[in-house]
């Protein structure tokens, strides 16, 4: 059964069935569309996505860019992309589109790529500004941003309450009794994720009376699990007595944990630990680890609706949506304060 065949059927011209395969139903009668939608559902034909693609101009595909890989690292690297893009992909075959994506060193490296892919729009995870503006100059696509800050920039972003996050983590511990504390965080190198989350902890720890000083008790570490698991030591020979350490991702608690536990230290009985993101993965833990925790379907969902209602036509929308967040308790975290 193809388009042709369906016309002769229905007595009407293939133009007519593109019609109604389109759904540019006010170019057909009533009673002419429903004679061929009831061919179609009979005969169980499937039209071509790529001609319904280049019927509509629009080729049903989304891109999504993952960016500040190095050519060694991959998306699961950092479990956090990989259940992110999951939850975009989910919204985005929920209606009918399709996932390319790529990983790169430098978002402004997807710029000509993107503009030959013909993508209806994209996303975009974690920019720095200064770029933002760049691929917004340079690609008149629909765009929505996640876990980005670009104030000014006139943009769709959707992301956390990052400051929250960090000030949660912080008050959780000191509200167990932890008084010596430690961080574990990537550089900071501008505005964004993990200047926020870092300042929210600091905040905390001030506010609460905490002596905690940024240079002797943050523990720089990027976000991988090698690197996680030589802090862990380095906490334990650091002589500084921590009760517990914060994290600002759970894959670095989770190599935390690892390098503790390889210097004899039980967590939580000797060291408690927090993570941040509340992965599936934290349940799989022994012990189960204590998390700050965000709703990636939530952040996919919003991010989808703003991205499809650009695409629909609403392309001067402008939004920062923050996902309002909250500590998930597991068992990685003592309680001192009984």
């Amino acid at each position: 059964m193809n388009l042709k065949t369906i016309a002769q059927i229905a007595g009407v011209s293939t133009a007519t069935v593109s019609n109604v395969i389109n759904g540019n139903y006010h170019k057909v009668s009533e009673d002419t569309r429903r004679k061929v939608e009831k061919i179609i559902e009979e005969s169980n034909y499937k039209p071509s996505v790529m001609a319904r693609s280049l019927a509509k101009k629009e080729s049903h595909l989304i891109g999504v860019v993952v960016p500040y890989l190095s050519k060694d690292e991959d998306f699961f690297s950092n479990p956090y992309n990989a259940h992110i893009i999951a939850a975009l992909e989910r919204y985005v075959r929920q209606h009918d589109y399709y996932i390319m994506l790529r990983c790169v060193g430098a978002p402004r490296e997807i710029i000509p790529l993107l503009s030959s892919w013909n993508v209806d729009g994209a996303f975009f995870l974690g920019v720095y500004k200064e770029e933002v503006r760049e691929i917004k100059e340079r690609i008149d696509i629909p765009m929505v941003f996640i876990d980005t800050y670009a104030p000014g920039e006139n943009i769709v972003n959707v992301g956390i309450e990052d400051y929250r996050g960090g000030y949660l983590s912080a008050k959780y511990l000191i509200g167990k009794g932890h008084k010596n504390l430690a961080l574990v965080a990537p550089v900071i190198t501008g505005e964004g994720v993990i200047k926020e989350r870092q300042q929210g902890f600091i905040d905390a720890c001030k506010e609460s009376g905490i002596d905690f000083k940024p240079s002797r008790d943050i523990y720089i570490c990027d976000s991988i699990y090698g690197g996680a698991v030589e802090i862990g030591q380095d906490l334990v020979f650091s002589g500084n007595g921590y009760t517990a350490v914060a994290t600002m991702s759970d894959i670095v608690a989770f190599g935390v944990i690892e390098g503790l536990t390889q210097c004899g230290i039980r967590v939580p009985f000797d060291m408690s630990v927090v993570g941040f993101d509340n992965l599936p993965d934290c349940d799989f833990m022994t012990p189960k680890l204590t998390s700050v925790a965000q709703d990636f379907s939530w952040k996919a969902e919003k991010a989808g609706d703003y991205l499809f209602r650009m695409i629909a036509g609403e392309r001067d929308l402008v939004a920062d949506i923050r996902q309002p967040i909250r500590v998930m308790e597991r068992h990685s975290v003592r309680n001192l304060a009984d």
